[in-house]
């Protein structure tokens, strides 16, 4: 039979990690401001692509 120190131990355990996910889903979701005193758009990633983008070689550009 399993102990009352051990399950207090995997209910700590369980606790510990919930309190991880959610300060991490908190993170990932909260805008974070990009200029002080203003907040940017809340977005996971922010794709750019480059400015200007070379032709494949073997195309012929007019």
């Amino acid at each position: 039979m399993v102990g009352s120190a051990t399950v207090r131990e995997l209910l700590l355990v369980v606790a510990v990690a919930a309190i991880g996910l959610l300060l991490a889903t908190a993170a990932a979701f909260t805008p974070w401001p990009v200029t002080p005193g203003g907040a940017a758009p809340s977005s996971l990633v922010d794709l750019h692509g480059p400015a200007d983008l070379p032709d494949p070689p073997g195309t012929a550009s007019g």
